[in-house]
C-alpha cells in the first residue's frame, strides 16, 4: 500500500492525489501539518514539506519527483503524453503552473489566505491579494487559449499538464478566488476536469470554518 503525507488544500499535494487516482493507484492519506515541523515529517523529508510518497522502503518528497517516480515504478497508466513532442509540451506547462503561475498567483492567494491561518501568522496583505487577483486574469486567458486549439491543455490527450493546472485551480476556486467570466474556454475544461473520478476525492475536501462556493464541486458549475 502506497503512503501519501498530504495537506488536503495544498495544490501540490492535491497534484500527486489527482496522478494516483488517474493511474488507477490506491494510497493511504496521512494527514499532516508541515508548519508545526512535527518529528515524523522531518524524518522523511528534512525539509518538512508536503507531499511525501512511501512506497514500501522508498521515500519520494517534492510532488514533481513524486509524478517522475510514479511514471517510472507504473508505466501501465502514463500522464506525459503519447509522442515526444507532447511530453515535451506536457512538461512546459507542468513547470509553467507549478513555478510561474504558483509564484504570480497561487503563493500570493493560497499562502495569503490559507497557510497563514494556519500557522497563525497574521492577516493576509491586501496589496498581495490583490496582486494575485489581478495575475490570475492572465493564467486563465492563457488556459482559455491553450484550449481553443487542443482537446487538453498539451494535446489530444489528458495529461500532467491537466493535472497541475487544476490542482492550483481547484485551492483558488475554494477560496472563491477564480473569475470563471473571464475566459470561457478556461471554465469549459475546468468543467470537464471537475467531471473525471479523480477529482471527485480532492472536490469532497472542506476547511473547518472555510465553505466553498456553491459551484466547487459541481462538475456543470
Amino acid at each position: 500500500m502506497l503512503r501519501l503525507l498530504h495537506v488536503p488544500l495544498c495544490p501540490f499535494c492535491r497534484k500527486v492525489r489527482i496522478a494516483l487516482r488517474e493511474k488507477g493507484l490506491t494510497a493511504e492519506l496521512v494527514e499532516v501539518q508541515p508548519w508545526t515541523h512535527p518529528d515524523d515529517l522531518l524524518r522523511l523529508n528534512p525539509a518538512s514539506e508536503a507531499p511525501v510518497l512511501i512506497d514500501g522502503t522508498t521515500v519520494v518528497c517534492d510532488s514533481q519527483a513524486i509524478t517522475d517516480y510514479l511514471e517510472e515504478a507504473y508505466p501501465e497508466v502514463g500522464l506525459l503524453g503519447k509522442t515526444q513532442a507532447q511530453r515535451n509540451e506536457t512538461r512546459r506547462l507542468v513547470a509553467w503552473f507549478d513555478t510561474k503561475m504558483n509564484r504570480e498567483v497561487t503563493e500570493l492567494l493560497w499562502r495569503e489566505k490559507l497557510v497563514k491561518r494556519w500557522a497563525k501568522k497574521g492577516f493576509p496583505r491586501s496589496e498581495v491579494l490583490r496582486e494575485g487577483a489581478q495575475n490570475i486574469r492572465f493564467h486563465l486567458t492563457y488556459i482559455d487559449y491553450l484550449y481553443q486549439s487542443r482537446k487538453w491543455l498539451a494535446g489530444d490527450e489528458m495529461t500532467l499538464a491537466d493535472i497541475a493546472a487544476a490542482a492550483h485551480l481547484s485551492v483558488l476556486d475554494y477560496m472563491g478566488d477564480v473569475p470563471w467570466d473571464v475566459a470561457g474556454g478556461a471554465r469549459d475544461w475546468y468543467a470537464k476536469m471537475k467531471s473525471r473520478p479523480s477529482m471527485r476525492p480532492i472536490l469532497l475536501d472542506r476547511l473547518t470554518g472555510l465553505k466553498p462556493p456553491a459551484h466547487y464541486d459541481d462538475p456543470d458549475f
